[in-house]
């Protein structure tokens, strides 16, 4: 299927491995100028070299922490005006509620819904120019079906969540979409590091935590990453125009409702 993006300038945060990898390789193999990004500058070298050798796509590696303005001004500098934002972040580590401080806890809101937010402000006005421009939010299943010790990943994914429902609506006559992907369990640094944490807490080995987990997933199986990709890049496409202030949950049925 053309997605009819073929040409659009992208830019992927935290794409060097994960979940924004697996965007910003769809992105790529759909025609787009994708802006790899992660702060170790080997890796996300290494990812951009291996993108375009794959999709022969034109790719740029931005070593940069987008937290700091100077990250996300290296990234503006790459790419000033980007048709297409993906936003990812680390959340912060489990931790039990009663042990996070408040530095911990402004540390964690600016991760996941500040930085998000400062980059959307940054990207809006060449959208709005243009009267094109796709953002999706990679956010957390934890959103619709929170987990004790990943409060305030959660709290924090989910004020985006409702910030940004307000702007999506500002903005989409014209022709600017902003969407949430919400994964579940997919085999990623984050998952690994969740279920190390659940095993050393239960006394389990991490073989342990890791079937547990899956046992707990109506389709039997950790997430598949090419398929999370693909599904951003639908929601990034030409065709997908219509479709704003959504939270697409991508968990294997692991969220028990139905909205």
């Amino acid at each position: 299927m053309d997605l009819g993006i073929a040409g659009r300038t992208a830019i992927v945060c935290a794409s060097s491995r994960g979940l924004g990898r697996a965007c910003v390789t769809a992105l790529a193999e759909a025609g787009c100028h994708v802006v790899v990004n992660g702060r170790d500058a080997a890796v996300a070298q290494a990812t951009a070299d291996e993108i375009k050798s794959k999709t022969g796509a034109k790719v740029t590696a931005v070593a940069a922490d987008v937290a700091t303005p100077e990250g996300q001004a290296a990234l503006f500098a790459t790419a000033p005006e980007p048709d297409i934002v993906v936003n990812n972040n680390a959340g912060p580590p489990p931790r039990d509620f009663r042990e996070l401080t408040r530095q911990q806890m402004l540390e964690g809101v600016t991760a996941n819904m500040v930085i998000a937010i400062e980059l959307v402000q940054k990207a809006i006005g060449p959208m709005t120019a243009k009267k094109f421009g796709r953002i999706v939010n990679i956010t957390s299943g934890t959103v619709k079906l929170p987990q004790a010790g990943l409060d305030l990943s959660s709290g924090a994914r989910g004020g985006l969540t409702i910030f940004l429902a307000g702007v999506a609506r500002f903005v989409a006559a014209n022709n600017i979409t902003i969407n949430n992907l919400l994964p579940g369990a997919f085999e990623t640094d984050r998952l690994k590091s969740v279920l190390g944490a659940a095993a050393e807490r239960n006394g389990k080995s991490y073989e342990d935590a890791r079937a547990e987990r899956i046992a707990s997933i109506p389709a039997r199986r950790l997430g598949d990453l090419e398929g999370f990709g693909a599904t951003c890049a639908f929601l990034c496409s030409a065709q997908a125009g219509f479709i704003t202030a959504q939270n697409i949950t991508i968990d294997g049925g692991a969220f028990p409702g139905v909205f």
